[in-house]
């Protein structure tokens, strides 16, 4: 339908949807878009996830502790070294990641997500042992400024909850100050990262599709890339209809997780029913 309206060719094309037919990628000599994404996709929600929990990982205890020991030596390290984390972009620091493990540590797990000889191969054991030295690189520069940026909202936040009354109570009652500081405070602090998981998957993605352009990854990133520069609709489109699905998924799931954290927003939830 290439010969007709516009919207003729938008309906044609989402009327396809609900039988899984996104038409062909006619940047790649018309092969189906959906072959491609069962190719790509799984690897790009594993990448996006990882950085995501990689993420939160290093994050939060480091904010916790930035918190809990405000303005001592290792807190002003670590607030610099956020800073710069924030400062940085993701396909810079890949850059550097590049160069440091090759003239430095001569490591030849750089570029893509497994070696040269498994392109194409059948996953087994050998092939998932070379996929996982590949993992490090491409998910500390995707993560490394949501690390940072998380460490920084998790520490204002343990600041402002350990001032709460609740907190001195807990104090008073004798609790070790560890369980004050995780069990308490730290349980209340982490709320608003929770809910902000549905802002970071896109900052995520987008950050994704530059270092897989830098770190030549089998992502949707360098794909997209290229669907715009050859003005592929239906792949370039399809990948944003994918990146939407993702997007309004992630805010439900952030919803559900911090309704199942935060018993104040169960105890909401339950007066407004009754």
């Amino acid at each position: 339908g290439l010969d007709q309206p516009f919207w003729i060719q938008y309906w044609r094309w989402v009327k396809g949807f609900p039988e899984g037919d996104f038409g062909i990628a006619m940047s790649l000599q018309g092969t189906p878009v959906t072959d491609i994404l069962k190719e790509r996709l799984p690897m790009t929600l594993f990448l996006n996830f990882s950085a995501l929990i990689f993420a939160l990982l290093i994050a939060l205890p480091i904010g916790v502790y930035s918190a809990t020991h405000q303005y001592s030596i290792l807190d002003y390290i670590l607030t610099f070294i956020a800073f710069i984390g924030i400062a940085i972009p993701g396909f810079i620091l890949a850059v550097f990641i590049i160069t440091i493990s090759i003239f430095w540590f001569d490591s030849t797990y750089i570029g893509r997500l497994y070696s040269n000889e498994f392109i194409g191969e059948v996953w087994n054991m050998d092939k998932i042992i070379d996929f996982l030295k590949h993992l490090p690189v491409p998910i500390i520069a995707i993560g490394i400024a949501q690390t940072s940026n998380t460490m920084r909202i998790m520490r204002g936040n343990m600041l402002d909850v350990l001032k709460q009354p609740f907190i001195q109570t807990a104090r008073a009652k004798g609790l070790s100050e560890a369980s004050v500081n995780w069990k308490h405070a730290a349980r209340i602090a982490i709320n608003p990262i929770i809910s902000r998981i549905g802002v970071y998957l896109p900052e995520i993605i987008a950050t994704e599709m530059l270092v897989s352009i830098v770190l030549n990854l089998n992502t949707i990133g360098p794909l997209f890339y290229d669907s715009l520069i050859a003005q592929d609709m239906y792949l370039a489109g399809t990948i944003l209809l994918v990146i939407s699905i993702i997007l309004v998924l992630g805010n439900l799931i952030a919803d559900i997780t911090l309704a199942l954290t935060d018993p104040r927003i169960r105890y909401e939830l339950t007066r407004s029913e009754e």
